[in-house]
């Protein structure tokens, strides 16, 4: 039951996506080119997300436990610290340029354009390697504990 409540909302959001155009990155890149062919239409999606789960929240918090997890999993972190900003630039500086975000991404790989996949391929590089670079840090702080 998972797994079909899983799929079919990943096909709600993928039909979303494709119907509102946040697939197509020229709809994307015309948001932000307020200098010329500038669509605001991307801003109204953004609203509607926005007021969607703002709604959508107030309603399931109310709730002692998700249907199918015992507990929330909800960030306690809520610092905005250095690698939030620079992790929220640089993914907003490669969205203004490619067109792209993940979200509208991954539902436009069924178009297979060379455009999309090479973007999914830069993404997924992207994340491993920031996972290497974590992982570096991490065991170089934790062998220069052991080295005082």
């Amino acid at each position: 039951m998972r797994s079909l409540l899983t799929f079919l909302v990943g096909v709600l959001f993928g039909t979303g996506i494709s119907l509102s155009g946040m697939a197509n990155p020229a709809k994307v890149i015309n948001f932000f080119d307020v200098a010329g062919t500038w669509d605001p239409s991307l801003a109204f999606v953004m609203g509607g997300a926005v007021l969607v789960t703002f709604i959508g929240y107030r309603l399931v918090l109310r709730r002692t436990a998700p249907v199918f997890e015992p507990t929330f999993d909800i960030p306690k972190n809520r610092r905005l610290d250095a690698r939030l900003i620079t992790g929220a630039g640089i993914f907003g500086v490669g969205w203004g340029i490619a067109g792209f975000c993940p979200g509208g991404a991954l539902p436009a790989l069924g178009t297979l354009n060379s455009d999309v996949i090479a973007f999914v391929i830069a993404l997924i590089a992207g994340m491993l390697a920031t996972r290497a670079l974590s992982d570096w840090k991490a065991s170089r702080s934790g062998s220069a504990r052991a080295a005082e």
